[in-house]
């Protein structure tokens, strides 16, 4: 075991104070949404108090405000090691942001050009690229290998062609915690000319993202998801950004990312982006003197290093633990020796109850988890339980801890008895 100071990181956390039912709760639904560290909450609630003003203006407030946002840019970057924040678009989430994106994506599709998804996918990478079919493309699916909830490179390579203009792909199943080898399909998918689109929701939480190394065309993530706001936003590179003219009004900018960015923006959620970022940058903070945008990064990588290999202990405990249990299900990658291609999300049955029922069970002893399709449904059809009512998720992130794992396993046991 590596030593992980979950302990303090916690205690930065108002939310995980909570008890109910005589016991402190137990969030495993952080793909639903993450609480957030204090700092963030003071981040928000101070830029309404001191700042709070439209952009772009002569007086103080308007300055300050423009200056939080071109920070939340730097912050993101820095997250995702975008080579200039003028590469980050902010917007109300990742669905609104990918449907923005199709829109204007539509407007260049021809009959006959071609999109590719996969059956792995939460549906907000799926259903705006549907939509370009009614402008004539032919959309085509990289089926998900239902023994163990993988996609396979090859498949995928088998549908590209001189037609293909776009390619979506997870970065990481928000249903089971699948980690397709996306460098790999985005690679070839440049073989042929097509553009890379990426849905990291599931991966910013968890990993490193560096798109530059990926070399993606765009690539969305959700701030709610690693401990902010409610916040979307959207990566493109300058040039893919600029290949498409956005629906926006008349007076607004034309030049990226602001017109990309429809109406005034959420700026103390972008005040609260920061701080996120901040949080899990100090998460194993050994940065020395003034802290420099190339510094931040330096310790991002140090803080993501240090998450990856506590997640994947507590991933380990859970295949384990939840693997004993008889009549439990678990879907996805189930071996110990593959947890580098996955996240700590975990989908399964147990016999004898529907999903909704054993959720029920659990949020009666204080364990907060999901039931359903969360969206994923073409996963949940491929894997035949959508008509069943989908399947239990639980989602662990760094801030969980064995003994919750231990917990969770008492009361599916209690269930079962």
């Amino acid at each position: 075991m590596i030593p992980f100071p979950v302990i303090k990181l916690r205690s930065q956390f108002p939310a995980l104070g909570r008890t109910l039912h005589g016991r402190e709760v137990v969030f495993f639904d952080g793909p639903g949404g993450t609480q957030v560290p204090k700092r963030v909450i003071d981040a928000v609630t101070d830029y309404y108090i001191h700042h709070n003003a439209n952009i772009g203006g002569t007086f103080t407030n308007s300055h300050e405000t423009d200056e939080i946002v071109q920070t939340a840019r730097q912050s993101m970057a820095a997250l995702l090691n975008a080579p200039e924040a003028e590469c980050i678009v902010f917007g109300q989430n990742m669905t609104t942001l990918t449907f923005h994106l199709s829109a204007a994506i539509a407007e260049t599709i021809r009959p006959g050009d071609e999109v590719i998804v996969t059956d792995l996918d939460h549906d907000a990478n799926v259903a705006p690229w549907l939509s370009l079919a009614a402008r004539g493309a032919v959309i085509r699916t990289v089926p998900v290998n239902t023994v163990d909830c993988t996609l396979d490179v090859e498949r995928l390579t088998s549908l590209l062609s001189e037609r293909t203009r776009l390619v979506a792909i997870t970065a990481a199943s928000n249903a089971v915690g699948t980690m397709p080898d996306i460098k790999a399909m985005i690679a070839a998918s440049h073989t042929v000319g097509a553009l890379t689109f990426i849905d990291a929701v599931q991966y910013v939480p968890h990993c490193l993202t560096d798109v530059q190394a990926l070399d993606c065309d765009f690539l969305a993530c959700s701030a709610y998801k690693f401990f902010g706001p409610h916040q979307g936003v959207l990566y493109g590179k300058r040039n893919a950004l600029q290949m498409f003219q956005p629906r926006k009004v008349r007076p607004a900018k034309n030049i990226v990312p602001y017109s990309w960015e429809t109406g005034t923006q959420c700026h103390e959620l972008m005040a609260g982006v920061t701080a996120a970022v901040d949080y899990l940058a100090s998460i194993s903070d050994d940065a020395k003197g003034p802290r420099t945008e190339a510094d931040l990064r330096c310790r991002l990588v140090t803080s993501f290093h240090d998450i990856r290999e506590w997640e994947q202990q507590l991933s380990a405990k859970v295949l384990v633990t939840l693997g004993r249990i008889d009549g439990l299900q678990l879907y996805g990658i189930t071996n110990s020796n593959q947890l580098h291609l996955r996240v700590p999300t975990f989908a399964f049955t147990v016999r004898g109850f529907t999903p909704r029922e054993v959720a029920g069970h659990l949020a009666a002893r204080s364990v907060y988890c999901w039931s359903g399709n969360y969206y994923a449904v073409r996963l949940m059809e491929a894997l035949g339980l959508e008509e069943a009512g989908g399947a239990v998720r639980i989602g662990l992130e760094h801030l969980n801890t064995f003994e919750e794992i231990d917990y969770l396993a008492e009361c599916l046991t209690d269930l079962m008895h």
